[in-house]
């Protein structure tokens, strides 16, 4: 049967001289793969540029249960965006943020708060205009919580560590190992608590800023097995400086 959805592309594979499998998550399927023929052809109507990491696409598509890869009839925007595809600081962020969330986003049964909330901070990331560079930080902060693992705000001057696996401020440094010093704690309490309207007030620098991505990136690599190296962020490190 064809079914139709709204879809965000995680990541493209070439499949032959001219189609490609790509991976998307989408809003009534969960995360599934699609086979694309033809795609790279000179005589399709259909647009490579379209598959790009984190783009909002609205499809159809032949689906099968039981199959692993599915077989796309057609895709289109659901919203296009002015910004990302031309700043590259947006558009590596997008890049890293695919990476991530096609290591984490693993179920194929859909779920509609996971998908409204990436859908929905994409469409704000790409007409942000001040503090674009801590929105990583906050997606990544967020997106835990819809994905099962809601870290508590607890911090005080008494609990000024942040413990990764417990995902709570505590009063004494864990012994685990990454663990985040009382300053790095202190700006993740204030990212935790923010709405991303407000991440233009963040004032850090591209240390802290780092410090702060190895914490949560930590903190995914605890709580989803398998994660493995994130190949874009070498990239999006070499932005920042």
């Amino acid at each position: 049967m064809i079914s139709k959805s709204r879809a965000i592309v995680l990541h493209q594979l070439k499949y032959s001289e001219t189609s490609v499998i790509v991976t998307m998550y989408t809003e009534t399927l969960g995360r599934q793969a699609y086979m694309i023929n033809g795609l790279r052809s000179s005589k399709s109507k259909q647009k490579t540029g379209l598959l790009q990491p984190m783009f909002l696409l609205e499809i159809d598509a032949y689906h099968k249960s039981g199959r692993d890869i599915q077989r796309m009839k057609e895709f289109r925007m659901a919203e296009v965006y002015k910004h990302i595809p031309f700043d590259i600081v947006k558009s590596t962020m997008a890049m890293f943020l695919s990476e991530l969330l096609g290591k984490v986003l693993r179920n194929e049964e859909p779920d509609p708060s996971v998908f409204d909330f990436i859908f929905q901070s994409f469409l704000f990331f790409d007409t942000m205009e001040k503090g674009t560079v801590n929105f990583h930080l906050w997606f990544m902060a967020k997106l835990i919580g819809y994905l099962g693992y809601q870290f508590e705000n607890n911090y005080s001057e008494k609990n000024v560590f942040f413990d990764m696996k417990a995902g709570c401020f505590v009063p004494h440094r864990p012994s685990h190992r990454n663990t985040p010093d009382t300053e790095i704690s202190e700006f993740l309490s204030k990212i935790f608590s923010m709405d991303a309207g407000e991440l233009v007030n963040l004032n850090i620098n591209g240390d802290i800023r780092i410090s702060l991505l190895n914490v949560l990136i930590e903190c995914y690599a605890i709580h989803f097995e398998g994660i493995g190296t994130l190949n874009s962020l070498k990239v999006l490190h070499e932005i920042y400086h």
